[in-house]
């Protein structure tokens, strides 16, 4: 297998000041080359005919782990998610037309959550372009919305220029990612080109006037609040930001699925700004004075459809702190807008602590007071398991560094509102509200950190999106913790249609298969969970067996989130339309 030796396989390269001629090599095989030298460890992919060249070049490859997946989707969805735990580009390998619009799904994902990541397709024969010949797609017209770069390597000595330029892509100013074609042809074409060097990752720095500024804002501001978010953060910017924060008694929240970016212990802390906000969180939004908003581009879900923030000038005098320059101004019209990366503007916050703000010490007490009791479970409801009480389980049990994943859908309200993160990147989960992203995240999270515990959150419909990589899972032996909320429906879109449709059920229940059994059938350790009080018992079971584990919880559809119910939802819609 790919990955499991540990001796190298040496590879020429030019002779610096000499007259020595590069050795010819084919395009795969001086695209192989050149992810070695980019420091690739890993790539996801499913295998293609029209890139068996690369493939047959894997094969010796042996600093490069080649994990074989199910379907293309989460092949790109694990891509993604080892973007997001190492901040360098995670590698996926998929085979033209199908292969190539099964990914899209996790370039999108990589789009909207700033990951580096680069996509390389399988092309048909160069002297078959432009005739739709079989499975043709032209991918600069079919990616170019959904990523930083997309181009097609029509000559095998331009391999290593156009690698290096997507790694450079990839991870300049606002990560994200970038798509190469690779025509079948060109991979077999033979020729005698050096090597080139790794990519340098380059991000701007603050300016000092502008750290002075800031320093004015603060100075002034007896409510402020910041919001970070989004790439480029470093355990360094972790620390120096918290520092920073703590010495000016600054309240902290986190943008919509980057809550893996503070330690929740933290007093300044005050929760996380996204779908499922906590509402005493939102109006303290409102009535702030200064909001330091760092690294995210406050997006839809983070300020409720652009309505907690004014567009395009805020209420609130607003610093807007971000890698790309590009986003600076484009929705929101800040005060100050720096254009930084993380480390570097974290950095440049250590002299900044200012004289004592008494104002500021009930402020933040008062927020974080809100917060704990937010996140704090009170009593059971319902029938079935209660997540809360879940989540509160595995806050207890749980290693700080352990990393939790999952998809999208209403069950995740649970997972955001009551887990408290501690470790830094400790939350794998997609800001573009994809479903079936946990579990191809929790493979490649864990084969990354095999030393840490990875606890994968899906519901019903979410799971059964990717529920075919626990063969991926099982073939690699990656012993994640699976945990499947089935509560019979498409959750949120149920929520939705009672809203605004009350009482016409349409297309949102799921029929579903045993779970139990099916996880089984991988070799999976799995158990059902009917009630809150043996969740405990099974959780540590599923632990100890010490193999790719599943826990199918069972919930009530009733409990839409863990303020509402659907009769509720459907009753106060009734209402609404009674009264028009």
């Amino acid at each position: 297998m790919a990955g499991s030796e540990t001796k190298t396989t040496a590879r020429p390269t030019a002779v610096s000041g000499t007259n020595l001629q590069p050795p010819a090599r084919s395009g795969a095989r001086l695209l192989v080359d050149t992810l070695v030298r980019q420091g690739v460890t890993t790539a996801y992919c499913v295998p293609g005919e029209s890139y068996l060249a690369v493939l047959d070049a894997l094969h010796d490859a042996h600093d490069i782990r080649t994990v074989a997946c199910r379907h293309e989707g989460a092949a790109a969805n694990m891509a993604d998610a080892y973007g997001k735990l190492t901040g360098r580009p995670g590698i996926c390998f998929v085979t033209r037309g199908p292969g190539a619009t099964h990914a899209s799904v996790g370039l999108h994902t990589a789009f909207q959550d700033s990951t580096p990541m680069i996509l390389f397709i399988g092309q048909v024969a160069r002297d078959c372009a432009e005739r739709e010949a079989f499975q043709e797609i032209d991918y600069r017209r079919m990616f170019g919305p959904v990523a930083k770069w997309v181009a097609e390597i029509e000559s095998a000595a331009r391999v290593p220029e156009y690698v290096a330029r997507a790694f450079s892509t990839a991870v300049a100013g606002r990560p994200g990612p970038v798509v190469l074609a690779l025509p079948e042809d060109m991979l077999v074409e033979v020729a005698s080109v050096s090597d080139v060097p790794r990519h340098q990752v380059v991000q701007a720095a603050p300016h000092p006037q502008d750290v002075a500024v800031l320093r004015e804002h603060l100075e002034r501001s007896r409510k402020p609040v910041a919001i970070i978010g989004g790439a480029t953060w470093t355990q360094q910017a972790r620390d120096d930001f918290t520092a920073f924060a703590s010495a000016n008694r600054l309240p902290v929240a986190v943008s919509f699925r980057s809550q893996g970016l503070y330690d929740h212990r933290n007093e300044n802390y005050i929760g996380d700004v996204g779908l499922g906000i906590n509402p005493k969180l939102a109006q303290r939004i409102r009535e702030a004075d200064l909001i330091l908003a760092v690294g995210t581009r406050l997006g839809e879900a983070t300020t409720a459809g652009y309505t907690l923030i004014d567009v395009p000038k805020p209420r609130q005098t607003m610093v807007h702190v971000y890698p790309g320059a590009e986003e600076l101004g484009r929705v929101y019209q800040a005060d100050l807008q720096i254009n930084a990366g993380m480390a570097a503007f974290a950095a440049s916050l250590k002299p900044l602590a200012l004289a004592p703000v008494g104002a500021r010490d009930a402020w933040l007490a008062d927020a974080r007071e809100d917060y704990v009791r937010h996140t704090t479970p009170s009593h059971d409801h319902g029938r079935g398991v209660d997540l809360a009480h879940v989540i509160a389980h595995l806050n207890r049990t749980l290693p700080d560094d352990a990393i939790i994943t999952n998809g999208a859908g209403n069950y995740t309200v649970w997972v955001h509102r009551y887990y408290r993160h501690r470790g830094f990147r400790t939350q794998l989960a997609p800001t573009s509200g994809a479903m079936g992203y946990g579990l191809p995240a929790a493979i490649a999270a864990k084969l990354e950190h095999p030393e840490r515990t990875v606890v994968a959150f899906a519901g019903d419909g979410c799971f059964l999106m990717y529920g075919q990589e626990l063969a991926t899972a099982a073939q690699y032996d990656v012993p994640v913790l699976v945990i499947v909320v089935n509560n019979g429906t498409y959750g949120t879109i149920r929520m939705h249609q009672e809203r605004h449709f009350p009482g016409r059920v349409s297309a949102t229940t799921l029929r579903n298969p045993d779970f139990v059994m099916f996880a089984k059938s991988f070799g999976a350790y799995a158990e059902r969970v009917e009630r809150t009080e043996d969740f405990a018992g099974a959780f540590e079971r599923a632990q100890q067996a010490g193999r790719l584990a599943l826990l199918e919880l069972r919930t009530d559809s009733e409990i839409t989130t863990p303020s509402a119910t659907l009769s509720g939802i459907r009753a106060s819609a009734l209402s609404t339309l009674a009264a028009d």
